[in-house]
């Protein structure tokens, strides 16, 4: 392995970021924990481009100035970076402007949706060093065997774009791809408004009433306290009291005390108070301002329909060599049958898939049954 950049001071960064700062492309990962706060703690940042490898140090260094690599020009190549683009954005206040996700790329190449260590290891050959995945990134100093592990996750990565992307290009899937790519880069990761943190309750689709108006209010409260304090929410108030107090409400501070699940650190400075004032809120709350989630306009008859039509593009799929989830959920499908935009609609997908399943809605094709049962075949009408 190419020596790799401890990056624990601001001129370090700054190096750092000079020497990125022409390169067309570079491989990104991050480390955190999210155990014990409200938002994703990053312990590492770790850099890979054409000239060596770097791991940044954010508990040494403000990570910020690194926003200008991420808003440059280079594509950042990265491996299943949903969560890494969360974590960058709070970090660095942006998120990159072109992005390659080696793990929606292997999709489109029939690898699956593979670990980064089996991805490497069909692609390349190589297989990565085995390193504890329990490890605390949070502690210092690193060791070196440590070090060497977190840098592996960006250490392939750019080899391993170019062979993907002259996989792509062969099978003429390379634009497939990137599309992919960038539908994921641009998607929102705004944290979920407060006032509908009630919906991830459990049983918050059988609640009625004023039940619902405590629960949006309550959860609401403990939302929004646990991002001010980085806090996990149930530190702030545990599931079990939650669901609780919504099913009976206390109105006063000794019924409060006697909820299962609270405890007096739950109920410290001023908190009691707070949580009382809440439940008020929540049983006087106009029905008119209260937050229920979007129902999707999906005709629930036609059920039969989606599996019929899920075993048609899973199908499609296996002959495609496709990973059967880059495809269409059964909610892409429920959309697209009950007459709505959904992903299926536009692009790739569209020709590929969408246009087919709209012909069978027409009757303009039918799905019948060859070789003895064992496969699906959409095909033309016969008027």
């Amino acid at each position: 392995m190419t020596e790799i950049l401890w990056v624990a001071d601001p001129q370090s960064l700054e190096s750092l970021i000079d020497d990125l700062s022409g390169a067309g492309s570079y491989a990104l990962d991050t480390e955190f924990l999210t155990e014990r706060t409200y938002w994703p703690r990053l312990a590492l940042l770790q850099v890979a481009w054409a000239g060596g490898i770097a791991i940044v140090d954010p508990f040494a260094v403000d990570v910020a100035p690194f926003g200008a690599i991420l808003g440059g020009g280079g594509t950042m190549v990265a491996h299943a970076a949903d969560q890494d683009l969360a974590i960058l954005e709070r970090a660095c206040g942006c998120g990159p402007t072109s992005l390659f996700d080696t793990q929606v790329a292997a999709g489109f190449c029939g690898y699956g949706t593979p670990s980064l260590a089996t991805l490497v290891d069909k692609v390349l050959g190589t297989r990565l060093a085995k390193g504890d995945r329990l490890t605390d990134w949070t502690h210092r100093p690193l060791s070196t065997g440590e070090r060497a592990y977190a840098a592996a996750d960006v250490e392939h990565l750019l080899a391993l774009r170019e062979r993907l992307t002259a996989e792509l290009d062969v099978a003429g899937r390379l634009t497939w791809a990137l599309d992919e790519c960038e539908e994921r880069r641009a998607r929102d990761r705004t944290r979920r408004d407060a006032e509908a943190a009630w919906w991830r309750m459990k049983g918050s689709r059988q609640m009625r009433g004023k039940s619902r108006g405590v629960a949006q209010k309550l959860a609401a409260w403990r939302e929004r306290t646990a991002a001010a304090a980085d806090l996990p929410p149930r530190f702030v108030l545990p599931d079990l009291a939650l669901v609780g107090i919504v099913q009976r409400p206390p109105r006063t501070a000794e019924q409060l005390q006697a909820v299962r699940g609270l405890d007096g650190r739950h109920l410290r400075n001023g908190a009691a108070a707070e949580i009382l004032s809440a439940i008020e809120e929540g049983l006087s709350l106009d029905p008119t301002d209260l937050r229920l989630p979007d129902a999707a306009p999906i005709d629930r008859s036609l059920g039969a329909a989606v599996t019929v039509v899920a075993a048609w593009l899973a199908q499609r799929a296996s002959e495609l060599d496709l990973d059967p989830a880059l495809l269409a959920t059964r909610f892409d499908i429920s959309l697209l049958l009950s007459g709505v935009q959904s992903r299926v609609s536009t692009g790739w997908r569209a020709e590929l898939v969408g246009e087919p399943i709209n012909r069978l809605m027409r009757g303009d094709a039918v799905l019948a049954l060859a070789d003895r049962g064992r496969r699906l075949i959409l095909e033309d009408r016969c008027r």
